[in-house]
């Protein structure tokens, strides 16, 4: 039954995806969490292998398509990787120093980015269309680093964030088509995420069977959801995901703080 609930759930964040567009990350890790009581630590770990796995296709589809921009990727990777680095080695600082304490402080990171990324995405259509006929105000290498080691870090911390925070940042400085936009976000997080997982899973942070048991959900899942994502009204349910990860995110926060006083 356990493994049957595990591929459910992994049929679910897939189908979401594949209708929403929505990252796997920021959808699987409350499910994780709450739904099968993973502990934050491994969770995180988990998560950040299944993104990984999930944008290779992808990743793949986009090189062929010439819709990556590769001097932006290698810059977001520069700063990113080591940022990511430093998150995850920050995690095993908390955890040989605090215990059990690492993962009050992962459902903290957690739930503020679940607070912050989801508005992000309530919004992101509004923004592109503020910013789609205006030059682009950055093309420094140093500072795309810069914001890639934030992100990194980020990701390090949470494995949430790898893709949207990312698109964040092409939506401010860039003014690239969509496709471009999309294309460049996804390989670069498939990197991080690669970088991420690895160095989780020498931190014994990761939860292979776990991890393969959501695939074999994910996969039908995904194809499932792209078919549909022409035949529902995906950005009334977008909202709606949206909404619940605001109010995830709230109670993640809440519960945390409730538990420390």
């Amino acid at each position: 039954m356990d493994l049957t609930v595990k591929i459910l759930i992994g049929f679910v964040v897939g189908t979401l995806i594949g209708m929403t567009g929505l990252g796997g990350g920021v959808l699987l890790l409350p499910l994780l969490i709450f739904g099968l009581r993973v502990p934050p630590i491994i969770a995180v770990g988990s998560d950040a292998l299944f993104n990984f796995f999930t944008k290779i296709g992808s990743s793949v589809v986009h090189l062929r398509r010439g819709t990556v921009r590769m001097r932006i990727v290698l810059a977001l990777a520069v700063g990113s990787v080591p940022g990511s680095a430093l998150g995850v080695r920050l995690l095993q600082y908390l955890r040989d120093g605090y215990g059990n304490g690492v993962n009050f402080f992962i459902t903290c990171a957690v739930g503020v980015l679940l607070l912050i990324i989801p508005t992000f995405l309530l919004f992101q259509r509004e923004i592109e269309e503020h910013i789609t006929h205006r030059p682009p105000t950055m093309k420094s290498f140093v500072g795309m680093s810069e914001f890639g080691l934030l992100a990194g870090f980020l990701v390090g911390i949470t494995s949430v964030g790898s893709g949207s925070i990312i698109m964040m940042l092409l939506l401010l400085f860039y003014s690239f088509t969509p496709k471009i936009m999309v294309g460049t976000d996804i390989v670069h997080a498939m990197i991080l995420t690669g970088v991420t997982s690895l160095l989780q899973w020498r931190l014994r942070n990761v939860d292979v069977p776990l991890v393969l048991s959501l695939l074999i959900g994910s996969i039908p899942g995904g194809l499932l959801g792209s078919y549909l994502s022409t035949r529902v009204p995906t950005p009334w349910l977008r909202r709606i995901l949206c909404s619940l990860l605001l109010a995830t995110g709230a109670r993640m926060l809440w519960g945390a703080v409730g538990f420390s006083l």
